[in-house]
């Protein structure tokens, strides 16, 4: 059984660049952990300041929880953005090359 999940979120325009990083510091440690169970993308819209992040969990535990990296984004995501993430259940209808 899979879930999915699609959070956004914008920042501030001073914590996009540092937003972007950590983001990247969770994909780093995943390709380097290589976690079962878990497809994952994050998109930075056109405005800069707009993220998106899609995860599809096809395991009995969300595989991020045990991303350090992941941890370490969350920590202070309130200080970086303009609004509390919105986080939406999503059911994946088709997807080419995910």
């Amino acid at each position: 059984m899979s879930s999915a999940v699609v959070v956004r979120y914008q920042t501030t325009v001073d914590s996009a660049g540092a937003n972007r990083e950590l983001v990247q510091q969770v994909y780093a440690e995943l390709h380097e952990t290589k976690p079962d169970g878990l497809r994952y993308i994050t998109v930075q819209l056109a405005d800069g300041t707009t993220f998106l992040h899609l995860a599809i969990v096809e395991a009995d535990e969300n595989p991020l929880s045990r991303v350090a990296a992941f941890h370490r984004f969350q920590q202070n995501l309130g200080e970086r953005v303009i609004e509390p993430p919105t986080v939406d259940a999503v059911t994946v209808v088709a997807s080419y090359g995910f």
